[in-house]
């Protein structure tokens, strides 16, 4: 078996949140015994709700802040704070017009990394841009303008190729599509996944839309309140899911095809507060499941094969077997329907 790129083991993220030097401590727990590894050339899609962790823990792997507790193995070996793991490891940020410097051009924002670690001069900068524009699909007469006369696509275009030009073996997309027209999030995944196939570089994929997720990820790893509750590849997750949350997570994708009949799993109450966890599973206190031994054990996250869950009802649980449409089946209802819609008129 292949050794995974980027292996998190315990990964533990805790902030205080107290202010002034005489204040009382008071902790919140971002991230809590989290174990993940992306394989060479995989995509690993995170999701959950926003505030659940995900961000942070791209960060964490990103190199941008500190692990609390935890080991990060990167290809093989505990990766420093040097330049060299910096070049092998890069992010694209949710927002490409606050990632992108208003005062240099595109050519310079792309160049800049290369000439950094090295990997360009300043004779050979303007050749690897070009390549690097022809790469996400810009023309090269982009690199003379600045990020202002972009539209927000083509911005996150150039992050991407400003990513790339360092030669990186993981690319962490923290919300990377979230800020676009769901048109143009197509576009950057579908160029994402066409750059992996070209390169052989892994993603870690951070993002809340799940029919992106499904499109685009070979294992998704889904996470409440700083813990993963679900892992596995991505068509045994979707097809059959095991934790509620994830199961509700899913019912809750909005049905593009008009007249469809929704088939929700309502959750009730509030996600708690990371400064209060309840005891237990976290969960317990919205899953409509939960019973006696969820609120006094936690679940580790465990199972047989490529998918594991932390979830003590999980194999006593109805299964539950999606039902919904596939995203092109979808696609061409919506076009059927239009179709009759305008037969419908012209007829009339």
């Amino acid at each position: 078996m292949t050794a995974p790129l980027l292996e998190l083991r315990g990964i533990r993220k805790e902030f205080n949140l107290a202010r002034g030097f005489f204040a009382s401590k008071r902790i919140l727990t971002a991230l809590d015994g989290i174990d993940l590894a992306v394989g060479q050339g995989e995509t690993l899609a995170l999701v959950g709700e926003s505030g659940c962790g995900k961000s942070t823990l791209g960060r964490i792997v990103a190199g941008l802040l500190p692990a609390t507790v935890g080991t990060i193995l990167f290809d093989g070996d505990q990766p420093g704070r040097g330049k060299a793991r910096a070049r092998q490891i890069q992010i694209v940020m949710q927002d490409p017009f606050g990632a992108l410097n208003p005062k240099m051009s595109v050519g310079e924002l792309i160049a800049e990394p290369a000439l950094l670690h090295g990997l360009a001069t300043r004779r050979t900068a303007p050749a690897r841009v070009a390549e690097l524009l022809r790469l996400v699909g810009l023309p090269e007469g982009v690199a003379q303008r600045y990020p202002h006369a972009l539209s927000g696509g083509q911005r996150q275009r150039v992050a991407i190729a400003r990513a790339l030009a360092t030669d990186p073996k993981l690319i962490v997309a923290d919300e990377a599509v979230s800020a676009l027209d769901v048109s143009v999030q197509a576009q950057i995944a579908n160029l994402l996944k066409e750059i992996q196939a070209r390169t052989g570089v892994s993603l870690l994929f951070i993002s809340h839309g799940l029919s992106l997720v499904h499109h685009i990820s070979d294992r998704v790893a889904v996470m409440y309140l700083g813990r993963i509750v679900e892992e596995g590849p991505a068509a045994d997750l979707f097809a059959r899911p095991r934790h509620p949350y994830t199961r509700a997570l899913i019912s809750a994708t909005p049905e593009p095809v008009p007249g469809a009949a929704p088939d929700r799993l309502a959750l009730t109450g509030e996600v708690p507060s990371p400064l209060a966890l309840p005891t237990g599973c976290r969960f317990r206190t919205r899953c409509p499941h939960a019973t006696k031994l969820c609120a006094e054990v936690d679940p580790p996250l465990t199972g047989e094969g490529p998918v594991r869950v932390a979830c003590h009802l999980a194999d006593s649980l109805p299964t539950y077997h999606v039902q919904k449409p596939r995203p092109a089946a979808r696609l061409q209802s919506a076009i059927d329907l239009y179709r009759a819609a305008a037969a419908a008129q012209t007829a009339a």
